[in-house]
């Protein structure tokens, strides 16, 4: 049996479902991810033991092409809808399933490529509030707001799908009926199908039953990572009290030049260390202070148990990994989910939310002085003790179930 698991995106896009095709090898599938083959992608598929077959390009370079063309969504969602299916179409080859997640456009054309093929398909979401609910608004397409006045959430999920009709819809069903497929009259639920996977963990992230949407979720898909520290972040460690981590992943931080030197100042304000992870914003020390050490890509499921708090951007991901530590953590979302993840961290009681996706040193250390209290890190603990960790092996045994029914097995 092999699987062809799909995705487009950041690293908070591919991890996961490297952690699903481990998952799937580990009970005797094969596993192929098509994903960017951008250095550090290809860094993570392969210690998870995983085939890359590369996607229609690197993720970098596609920001770097769609930004110096002026390319608006519209356009740019038929330059990859068209590029992503024929990479993944040579993918797919001699698969028995697709699975995919990521931008939309290249989850319509790996939902096409399955159809084609007529093998099962599943569409799979990170986060609750991408899936259409009475119980939450969706999110706002650029160009597309909310109605003015429209706080029903039905009403709004109808304004969706209709934005997402007018940003995809003619690039999708050109596609398809390129390929020889039938128009959808709503690209949205057509890609997304009436039975969504939700990967994210039920605590925090839970998805309450709706007429909607009947989706299935199976957990968080997490990749184990054995990976020991460098050798001089376990000597900055041992050398003093728990440090404060702040990254924010794959962010670029276009709004908050000078992230690196407020979160710095703040951290130092609560008389803490500091451990600072690059990412894609390029974070770099403001000094030579011995309080602060850079970090590159770390292993945070190693790293996160020994730190005071962490402060990030809020994608599924690192929210997760910093729970399961029972790390206090500070949100300072920038884009999509990461509100929501922002908020559900200050509703379970295990950190604060940052109001808005730029950084003051007064407003940071506020934050920081709240998830530096002991009830925050006792209720960080309790907590950590719900997340379930097994999500990927509950998602590879119903994808296998999935696939066995659809061949009558």
């Amino acid at each position: 049996m092999r699987v062809l698991l799909s995705t487009y995106g950041s690293r908070g896009d591919v991890e996961p479902m490297a952690g699903l095709a481990a998952a799937l090898q580990a009970i005797g599938a094969e596993a192929v991810v098509s994903a960017p083959a951008d250095p550090e992608f290809c860094r993570l598929l392969d210690r998870a033991g995983v085939r890359l077959a590369p996607a229609f390009m690197p993720v970098r370079a596609w920001i770097d092409l769609a930004r110096r063309s002026g390319w608006k969504l519209p356009r740019a969602a038929a330059e990859m809808v068209a590029a992503q299916h024929e990479a993944l179409a040579a993918a797919a080859e001699g698969c028995d399933a697709v699975v995919a997640t990521g931008l939309f456009p290249s989850t319509a054309a790996a939902q096409a490529v399955a159809e084609t093929r007529g093998i099962p398909y599943v569409h799979t979401s990170y986060c609750p509030i991408i899936l259409p609910s009475p119980h939450h608004p969706p999110l706002e397409y650029p160009g597309h707001p909310h109605p003015p006045g429209v706080t029903d959430h039905v009403a709004l999920w109808d304004a969706n799908d209709r934005a997402m009709d007018a940003l995809f819809g003619e690039a999708v069903n050109n596609h398809r009926a390129a390929v020889g497929l039938a128009v959808a009259d709503h690209v949205r639920d057509y890609v997304f199908t009436d039975r969504p996977w939700l990967a994210c963990d039920p605590v925090l992230g839970p998805w309450r039953p709706t007429g909607m949407t009947d989706a299935v979720q199976t957990g968080a898909w997490i990749l184990p990572d054995d990976r020991p520290l460098p050798a001089g972040l376990e000597a900055f460690l041992a050398a003093g009290e728990p440090p404060v981590y702040v990254g924010f992943g794959s962010m670029a931080m276009a709004g908050a030049k000078d992230a690196a030197s407020v979160a710095i100042e703040a951290v130092r304000a609560q008389g803490r260390r500091i451990v600072l992870a690059r990412g894609w914003a390029d974070l770099a020390l403001i000094d030579e202070g011995t309080d602060a050490f850079a970090v590159g890509d770390v292993n945070q499921q190693a790293l996160f148990p020994r730190v005071a708090a962490v402060v990030h951007h809020g994608g599924a991901g690192t929210t997760t990994t910093a729970a399961r530590a029972g790390a206090p953590q500070v949100i300072v979302p920038q884009i999509a989910d990461q509100p929501y993840w922002a908020g559900r961290v200050a509703d379970l009681g295990v950190g604060v939310a940052h109001a808005g996706p730029v950084p003051t040193v007064e407003s940071l250390s506020a934050g920081l002085e709240t998830v530096l209290r002991a009830e925050t890190r006792v209720r960080s603990a309790a907590v950590a003790g719900l997340i379930r960790g097994d999500g990927a092996a509950r998602a590879a045994r119903e994808l296998v179930e999935t696939i066995g029914r659809a061949c009558g097995r």
